[in-house]
């Protein structure tokens, strides 16, 4: 009888930061998940990243189907942190003002 290797492994890498990313690659596990919940299939996403394998997404996205509650949990956070830095930065930076300042350049005409 032929022997299986049931044994998975998932090439997600965690950097020092504490982000997942695919294994070789600087694609993050949120936007592989992001895009899958938006109804894309591995191969539309592949064609978005293309220079991760097939093999890799579809492993990404299995283990996100069957680990769903914390992989929702590390996004929540990730989001969280995104936040907390665009609150800080825009504390220290006049945001509405600089866009203001991009909006009339992109109207004056080009010389």
């Amino acid at each position: 009888m032929t022997e299986l290797n049931t044994a998975h492994t998932v090439p997600l890498t965690r950097s020092e930061g504490g982000v997942f990313r695919i294994a070789g690659s600087r694609v993050t596990l949120d936007s592989i998940v992001h895009e899958f919940k938006d109804g894309a299939t591995p191969e539309q996403i592949q064609e978005d990243f293309p220079s991760l394998t097939l093999s890799d997404i579809y492993s990404v996205v299995a283990y996100y189907l069957q680990h769903p509650r914390m992989v929702e949990e590390y996004l929540s956070a990730q989001a969280e942190a995104a936040r907390e830095i665009r609150q800080d930065v825009e504390s220290r930076i006049d945001t509405p003002g600089l866009r203001e300042r991009l909006r009339q350049r992109r109207e004056q005409p080009a010389a």
